[in-house]
């Protein structure tokens, strides 16, 4: 069975990272995507120069008549701009009985902020809902108010502090590291770790890399995997997506990556 998932974020009109990432990345995996929008952006590769917030009642409006006819296998959670955002996304998503990745958007590849400051206290509260995060180094310190991670012994201490907060897992990205290598860390609520190494690929065209990770885990959880299997299969799709970004002519700055790059290659077989 095809696994149904809701992508909750803002709009990229680029179409490298957002919703319009979370869809490409939901349907390269085998799953159907629906949206939910909460932002516009004007951005491009370069950066984002504006934002429009859609009012919280229309963003909880668009995922309830989603609840009332469709069945929800699997949640994504992106942008979500602001405190009220944060609050009727929740209220929306009360009692549904499906996994749920929290990705906790917060910057923009290009520097922009995505959230406001006081919306990251009321992002805390979306913790112990979710059923795995994925923040990156900046993301997760955000979260605890602490400086950045700059090595494996930090990552694991505040994956245990992340994890303390409520979420069933989480897939705390190392792309931020500094060196050649760039390994993630899935902590598991009883404290099982697992790193997953990586080795970093040297391109400019990793816009969106956050939105099509959680978006890839989100469908394998659709589909049933464990989150140890959901997280090897979506690092391993990311990786090939990234490693092939450069077959794409995007913009003047940090482009997206390659969705749909197996496609393509079975094509031209």
């Amino acid at each position: 069975m095809i696994p149904n998932i809701l992508a909750i974020a803002g709009s990229d009109p680029s179409g490298g990272a957002g919703i319009q990432a979370d869809i490409k990345a939901i349907s390269a995996n085998g799953g159907y995507a629906m949206a939910a929008i909460t932002a516009l952006t004007a951005q491009n590769t370069q950066g984002v120069s504006g934002i429009h917030m859609v009012p919280p009642d229309f963003v909880a409006a668009q995922i309830v008549s989603i609840r009332a006819d469709i069945r929800i296998d699997a949640v994504k959670i992106g942008m979500l701009g602001d405190a009220d955002i944060v609050a009727a996304v929740a209220k929306a998503l009360d009692g549904l009985h499906a996994p749920i990745v929290l990705d906790p958007v917060m910057v923009a590849k290009s520097g922009d902020r995505l959230l406001t400051a006081r919306a990251v206290t009321a992002l805390r509260t979306l913790l112990p809902i979710s059923t795995l995060i994925t923040p990156n180094l900046p993301e997760a310190a955000d979260l605890l108010g602490e400086q950045e991670a700059k090595d494996r012994a930090t990552m694991e201490a505040q994956a245990r502090a992340l994890v303390a907060l409520g979420p069933q897992a989480i897939f705390l990205k190392g792309g931020h590291l500094a060196g050649p290598d760039c390994p993630d860390l899935l902590m598991m609520r009883d404290g099982t770790i697992t790193w997953m190494p990586g080795r970093r690929v040297l391109t400019q065209k990793t816009h969106g890399t956050g939105c099509t990770l959680s978006s890839a885990l989100a469908t394998y959880l659709g589909f049933g995997l464990p989150l140890q299997a959901a997280a090897a299969s979506a690092k391993a799709y990311v990786a090939g997506a990234i490693t092939n970004a450069d077959q794409l002519s995007v913009g003047e700055g940090h482009g997206p990556t390659h969705h749909f790059h197996a496609f393509h290659e079975r094509s031209s077989a």
